[in-house]
């Protein structure tokens, strides 16, 4: 709820955190600069880099014509955008280009501040040769923050060994819609999960010294339809409880210096133009002390797609005056239109002076403005730059180390899920491995499939089919083949991605060269998924939603196909998804041996499934969003209320195939022995619940167990989800090894929106289930909550603390 909070301006934001002498320069800059000059830290020029090392050159983008260089220089420059992953360059190349471009920006202006330089980061830094990792709906499968920190940490070092500063990522969207297409850059549909895994990932990030940038604040993945880019129609509870929590607690403990305002509008005010979001709640409650940016061209929408400004300056103006610091990608508004805005009185100095402290406060904090500063990165240390041609450099910059290949290839083993297995897998390796693999459908050759749409190969790689990809990447069938090296792998596509069923007309020729393949299998694998894109240019990615849940294409029906052919055959079947949301799966729900299911994991994603394939690898991952029973039932997620769910009085049975949570293994747990310390089972509503039980590896094999732990509120002020996880560990055991969990329960953690508009716990029953997943629960504790109504705030508790014993 955003309602009756202050909107009063606080102390200098970040100023605590900076040296007096960093602080006493910013102060200085603001005194002398002119208008333009401060309005030109406010905006960026969106540039690629050489790639013979030169200066960057302005981006031919599709909105406007971009301005020249030469003539924004005399002002300063506040940030370049997106100067790798625009074009493909040369990591060595890049980096000079980029050093040589800061160099100009210095020298060219009054001051000599350098410009920020951002760029992508979501499934790895977005650059020609860069290390991809797996999605962030795989980061939420594996249910491991530490693990996405490492990766963070990995992918902010390569960022800043290059000259750059800033990351647009973490994605804090809680997928409310599966249709929606950006589903792949979420981490899930569950907003404790979110949080966590986002938190973790803005702490590697910073910790490298990058910034890190939360998005889409806020709403954005709310979308009437799953549709991007559409109104947004939720309530203040539902945004309260379900949609701000990731980014208040990425903001309260992650260290994040930067926000990214959504497209979207909340109940009519957009929210690059909603003080009230972007200073009152995000500043002035929460204590957000960095820099707002704009979603790229988000200020022009303003005027452009929302109609709430008249013009490009009306636009900026209350973009400005809402909380926005930062127009990117390029300038579009900040800049001429702005200018007029201020010196025709539209818009008090002060509140130009209030977004410039921020920027200059953030550059000062990174040592932008430090004298003696160089924009030498550290990836040219060392190395002889004068007179030096570009092939010299080229190649003496790697941005896919062993290392990196190393964390994306556990993050990737960890993501997989397992989703049914009627004794099919594990497949046998080696010599023992099935004689013949049929291996079925489009994603069992193509390069790509692992990869989301944020990633290099796919965003910008795409554009440039003569430059090669940059890193390997194993086919599903090069995965196949080194797992089973014993095994013949007979391989039909049958069909592409989204080739369309035509009705009435024959089966593709593809059919039954796979019915035969398949005949004459011991096993087929059905390798079935998305392709990652923009813009309608994919199944999957920004601008690709669904209209509804089936497979895309002709898969439904190579499916059934398939299914149909090898029940005649008696030959087990596993069907594999490499895609970016949950597809329903009819049939092979019931009828496959086996689904293994996992969302673009990266480069080494294939080598991950067949491992999983193999029983090399023993399952870990877990749903982050409900797999869907039927194509229409949406939306629907497990977060839902209890007339949400499947009734009498509805003929839409909303019950998913696989609920939130899920993912077997190759081993047996059993959960035992649960204590619960509190007198009485009364907590009082200031208290903290106190559990202990165990669990135990009855499994003849090494395994982890992901505990889950729900609260379920039965009678509350306001209808509440039927349950919501409020916690959760990964817990490793060896055969026959048994742990003792004890786990921390605040009273705050029952916390929801009341009635009017405030946070409170409030007495009465409560439900702790603790659960392998969200439609399995092992255990439940039955507490009261005692004592009167209690309000909360944002700083409140907000995680139950876990701790392993024997």
């Amino acid at each position: 709820m955003i309602d009756n909070v202050s909107t009063e301006t606080t102390a200098v934001p970040g100023s605590a955190l900076l040296s007096e002498a960093r602080a006493r320069r910013v102060e200085e800059l603001i005194a002398a600069m002119t208008t333009e000059e401060k309005l030109a830290q406010l905006y960026g020029l969106w540039a690629g880099a050489s790639a013979d090392g030169a200066e960057v050159a302005p981006h031919q983008h599709d909105m406007d014509a971009p301005p020249a260089l030469a003539e924004l220089l005399p002002y300063g420059l506040g940030q370049l955008t997106r100067p790798f992953g625009t074009v493909p360059v040369d990591p060595a190349l890049g980096a000079l280009s980029l050093m040589r471009t800061q160099e100009r920006v210095v020298a060219a202006s009054r001051f000599g501040v350098p410009a920020m330089a951002h760029d992508e980061c979501l499934a790895g830094f977005a650059a020609w040769g860069a290390t991809t990792y797996p999605v962030p709906l795989s980061w939420g499968a594996s249910f491991d923050p530490e693990l996405v920190r490492e990766m963070a940490g990995a992918i902010g070092r390569d960022m800043r060994s290059v000259g750059l500063h800033q990351g647009l990522a973490p994605v804090l969207d809680v997928v409310r819609d599966a249709r929606w297409g950006r589903v792949e850059e979420t981490i899930g549909e569950d907003p404790y999960l979110v949080g966590t895994v986002a938190t973790a990932y803005v702490r590697g990030l910073e910790s490298a010294g990058i910034v890190a940038t939360l998005k889409h604040f806020a709403g954005y993945a709310a979308s009437r339809g799953g549709r991007n880019l559409a109104p947004v129609g939720i309530g203040p509870r539902e945004l309260a409880d379900v949609v701000l929590p990731p980014f208040e607690m990425a903001v309260r403990e992650g260290g994040v210096r930067s926000v990214m305002a959504a497209y979207n509008d909340l109940d009519g005010v957009p929210c690059a133009a909603d003080e009230r979001l972007l200073t009152g709640l995000l500043r002035d409650v929460w204590g957000f002390d960095g820099t707002v940016v704009s979603d790229y061209f988000g200020v022009a929408f303003l005027a452009t797609l929302h109609g709430v400004a008249g013009d490009r300056a009306q636009a900026a103006t209350a973009a400005l005056a809402a909380g926005v610091d930062v127009e990117l990608p390029t300038v579009n508004t900040f800049g001429r239109p702005l200018r007029d805005a201020v010196a025709g009185g539209r818009l008090p100095g002060e509140v130009v002076d209030r977004a410039v402290r921020r920027v200059l406060t953030q550059k000062a904090g990174l040592g932008l403005l430090d004298p003696g500063w160089s924009a030498r990165p550290a990836a040219l240390a060392g190395l002889e730059l004068d007179g030096t041609g570009p092939e010299r450099l080229r190649g003496t910059v790697t941005l896919d180390s062993p290392a990196h290949r190393d964390i994306s290839r556990r993050l990737a083993e960890r993501s997989v899920i397992l989703l049914r297995n009627d004794g099919t897998l594990p497949l046998a390796a080696g010599d023992t491995g099935p004689a013949r693999i049929a291996l079925i459908g489009p994603q069992a050759e193509t390069r790509t499939a692992v990869l989301g749409c944020y990633s290099f190969p796919v965003h910008v790689g795409a554009r440039h089919p003569d430059t090669p990809i940059g890193i390997e990447l194993p086919t599903l069938r090069e995965a196949l083949a080194a797992e089973f090296p014993a095994s013949e792998i007979v391989t039909v596509a049958a069909t592409g991605i989204d080739d369309p069923v035509v009705p009435g007309a024959a089966l593709p020729d593809g059919f039954a060269e796979a019915v035969r393949a398949v005949r004459a299998a011991d096993v087929a694998v059905l390798a079935l998924g998305d392709r990652a894109g923009l813009f309608g240019r994919g199944t999957s990615g920004e601008g690709c939603d669904a209209e509804t849940l089936d497979l895309p294409g002709a898969q439904g029906l190579l499916l059934n196909t398939v299914l149909d052919a090898a029940r005649a055959a008696g030959t087990r079947v596993v069907v594999t998804l490499l895609a970016g949301r949950p597809y329903v799966l009819g049939r092979a729900v019931t009828e496959a041996g086996a689904i293994v299911q996992a969302f673009f994991p990266g480069q080494e994603g294939t080598p991950a499934v067949a491992g999983v394939l193999s029983g090399r690898i023993n399952p870990s991952g877990r749903l982050p969003v409900s797999a869907p029973r039927l194509a229409g039932a949406q939306p629907s997620t497990y977060l839902a209320a209890p007339l949400a769910r499947a009734s009498d009085v509805s003929s839409i049975d909303p019950t998913p195939a696989f609920g939130f949570g899920h993912g077997l293994t190759y081993t047996s747990f059993t959960w035992s022995e649960l204590e619960v310390r509190a007198e009485g089972a009364a907590l009082p509503t200031d208290g903290a619940a106190q559990l202990a039980f165990t669990v135990t590896n009855t499994g003849g094999r090494a395994g982890v167990e992901v505990v889950q732990l729900y609260l379920h509120d039965p009678v509350a002020s306001v209808v509440q989800p039927a349950q919501r996880l409020i916690g959760y560990v990964r817990l490793p055991l060896a055969a026959g090894e048994r742990a003792r969990i004890g786990v921390t329960v605040p009273a705050d953690l029952a916390s929801f929106t009341g009635r009017d508009g405030r946070r409170i716990v409030e007495p009465g029953a409560l439900e702790l289930r603790l659960a392998a997943s969200s439609t399995d629960v092992r255990l439940t504790a039955a507490l009261t909550l005692t004592g009167p109504v209690r309000y909360v705030d944002h700083t409140r508790a907000l995680h139950a603390t876990f701790t392993v014993g024997t």
